[in-house]
C-alpha cells in the first residue's frame, strides 16, 4: 500500500513556504499567457507544418491542427483546475501525488522528464536547423561536421542555444519571462508575416482534394516499427492520407501544441495563481490554435502538398522561395531562429520545475532542489537539466526526439483527466478557482481522445516510450522509494515509542 500513499494539498501547498525551498512569486496571467504562446509557438509551426502535409494529411493538415488542438483543450480544462486547486510547482506529477498515489505520480514525473527534456533538445536541434539555413553560403556557414549528428559528428549550434537558455533561466525566472516577451514578439510578426503575405499566393486548386485519398503504404515501409500502432493492434491495412492520414497527422502535429502544459509548472512562482493560471493556459491555447490553422491553410495553399519535400527543416521559408519572395523567405528564417530559443528554454524551465518539485519530495536527491540564495531559482536542477538537453540536442536527430514527446504528453493528459474526476469525490471541500464544466463528459472524452492518438503514433515510438518507463519503475524501486520524505514522515508517525529507561 506504500506504492499508493498520497500527499495532501495542504501538506503540498504548505512545503512551498520552506526557506530553502521557496521560490519567487512574480508571474501575471499576461506573464503565463505570453509564456504560454511564446513555447507553443515553435517547431509545430515553423517545421511540422510542411512534413506532416506532405507525408499524412495534405491540404487537410488544418483538420489535423483543430483535433491535436481539440485534444489540448480538453486536457487544459483538467489543468487550468488542478492548478487553481494545488498552486504548486510540478505540474501533472504534483497532481497526482495527491490522487494516485506515489508510485504514479512518481511514473507522471519520470515521463515529464522525457516530456520536457527531449522537447527541449527536440526544439533545440529545430533552431539549429534554421540557422544553418540561414548562414548557408556565407562565411560563417557551419561545417558538416558540426551541423548534424547525424551527417557528421554533432549539431553544436543546438548544443549552444542549451547553454545559453540554461544560464538565464538560473539567472531569475523574471528575467526569462522578459526574454520570452520580447522574443515572443518578433516571433508573432513573423507569423503575421507569413499568414498576411502569403494569402495573396493562395492557389485554391492546391486544397483540391482537402482530403486527399488514402494510399497504401509500400510493403517495405508497413513494419510494426513505422506504422501507426492502431494499425498493428487490429490488423488494418497500413495507409497515408485520407481520414487514417489526417489522425496520424494529428498525432504528430501535436507535437505543435507542446508547452501549453509549462504554464502549469510555474503556478507556485504567480502572485495569484488561481486567477491567473487557468487564464494563462486557456488563452495561450485559443490564441495559438486559431494562428495554427491559418498558417497550414496559407502553406498548403501556395505549395502543393505533392511538393513539399518532407525533409525540409524550413518549410515555411521554402514556400516563399517556390514563389519568389526571398526576402520574406529571410525574414521568416530569422524569425524562427530567434523565436526558437524562447521554445527551448521555456521546455528547459519546466523540466526543471518539475525535477525540482520531485526532488522536494524526496523521489530524487535532495540537494537537487536547493535554490540560489540571490535568485531564487532551482539553480542545481535547471543546470543539470540544461546540460542534459545540451547532449540530446547534439548527438539525437529531430524526428526521434519530437515523436517520444509526443506520446509522453499525452500519457501526461490521460493522467490529469482522470485526476480530476478523482480529486472532485475524495475532497470535494477544496477551494477551486476553476471547475472543469461537465466534468464527467469532457474529462472521459480528453481521455479516450488523448489514447486514441497515442495509438496513431508509429510502433518505434511505443517500444522506446515503454522502456523509458521501465528504467523510471527500476529508479523508483532502486532509489525514490526509500528516500521518499512523505514515506519516511509516515514511517516516523507510525513507529512505536521506545519505553524510557530507568
Amino acid at each position: 500500500m506504500s506504492l499508493f500513499r498520497t500527499k495532501s494539498v495542504e501538506q503540498s501547498i504548505a512545503e512551498t513556504d520552506e526557506p530553502e525551498h521557496r521560490l519567487n512569486k512574480s508571474l501575471s496571467a499576461l506573464d503565463l499567457t505570453i509564456f504560454g504562446v511564446g513555447v507553443i509557438v515553435g517547431a509545430g509551426i515553423f517545421v511540422y507544418t510542411g512534413t506532416v502535409a506532405a507525408q499524412n494529411s495534405g491540404p487537410a493538415i488544418s483538420l489535423s491542427f483543430v483535433i491535436a488542438g481539440l485534444a489540448c483543450a480538453l486536457a487544459a480544462l483538467c489543468y487550468a483546475e488542478f492548478a487553481s486547486t494545488l498552486p504548486v510547482a510540478g505540474s501533472a506529477y504534483t497532481f497526482s501525488y495527491a490522487t494516485f498515489g506515489e508510485f504514479v505520480a512518481w511514473l507522471i514525473g519520470w515521463d515529464l522528464v522525457l516530456e520536457f527534456t527531449v522537447g527541449g533538445a527536440a526544439l533545440a536541434s529545430s533552431f539549429s536547423g534554421y540557422l544553418q539555413s540561414l548562414l548557408e553560403g556565407t562565411p560563417f556557414e557551419v561545417p558538416a561536421a558540426l551541423g548534424s549528428s547525424t551527417d557528421g559528428v554533432v549539431n553544436l549550434p543546438a548544443v549552444v542555444i542549451a547553454v545559453i537558455v540554461t544560464l538565464v533561466l538560473a539567472r531569475g525566472i523574471k528575467l526569462a519571462s522578459i526574454v520570452n516577451q520580447v522574443v515572443t514578439a518578433i516571433k508573432l510578426v513573423v507569423v503575421a508575416l507569413v499568414i498576411v503575405m502569403g494569402v495573396s499566393y493562395v492557389k485554391v486548386a492546391n486544397w483540391t482534394p482537402f482530403v486527399p485519398e488514402s494510399r497504401s503504404v509500400p510493403a517495405g515501409d508497413a513494419s510494426f516499427w513505422s506504422s501507426p500502432l492502431v494499425t498493428s493492434l487490429f490488423g488494418l491495412e497500413p495507409a497515408v492520407y485520407g481520414w487514417a492520414g489526417v489522425m496520424a497527422g494529428a498525432a504528430v502535429v501535436f507535437f505543435a501544441f507542446l508547452g501549453f502544459d509549462v504554464v502549469a509548472t510555474v503556478a507556485e512562482e504567480t502572485k495569484d495563481p488561481q486567477r491567473d493560471v487557468p487564464r494563462g493556459i486557456l488563452a495561450s491555447l485559443a490564441i495559438v490554435t486559431a494562428l495554427y490553422v491559418m498558417v497550414s491553410l496559407v502553406i498548403t495553399g501556395m505549395q502543393n502538398y505533392a511538393d513539399i519535400d518532407p525533409d525540409d527543416s524550413a518549410p515555411l521559408a521554402t514556400a516563399f522561395e517556390v514563389v519568389g519572395q526571398d526576402w520574406v523567405s529571410t525574414l521568416i528564417g530569422v524569425g524562427a531562429t530567434i523565436g526558437l530559443t524562447v521554445v527551448t528554454m521555456t521546455l528547459v524551465m519546466g523540466q526543471t520545475r518539475v525535477g525540482f518539485a520531485m526532488a522536494r519530495d524526496g523521489l530524487l536527491p535532495g540537494w537537487l532542489a536547493k535554490v540560489h540564495p540571490e535568485y531564487r531559482t532551482p539553480s542545481r536542477i535547471t543546470l543539470l537539466c540544461g546540460t542534459g538537453v545540451a547532449l540530446l540536442a547534439g548527438f539525437v536527430d529531430f524526428a526521434t526526439l519530437g515523436h517520444l514527446v509526443s506520446i509522453g504528453t499525452l500519457f501526461a493528459f490521460v493522467l490529469v483527466a482522470v485526476g480530476v474526476m478523482i480529486l472532485r469525490r475524495t475532497r470535494p471541500d477544496l477551494d477551486r478557482g476553476f471547475r472543469v464544466p461537465a466534468v464527467n463528459l469532457l474529462a472521459p472524452l480528453s481521455v479516450l481522445l488523448s489514447v486514441y492518438l497515442m495509438l496513431n503514433l508509429v510502433g518505434e515510438t511505443w517500444v522506446r516510450f515503454l522502456a523509458w518507463m521501465v528504467l523510471g519503475v527500476v529508479v523508483y524501486f532502486a532509489y525514490s522509494r526509500r528516500n521518499s520524505r512523505l514515506g519516511q514522515r509516515l514511517a516516523a508517525d507510525t513507529a512505536p515509542t521506545q519505553a524510557p529507561t530507568a
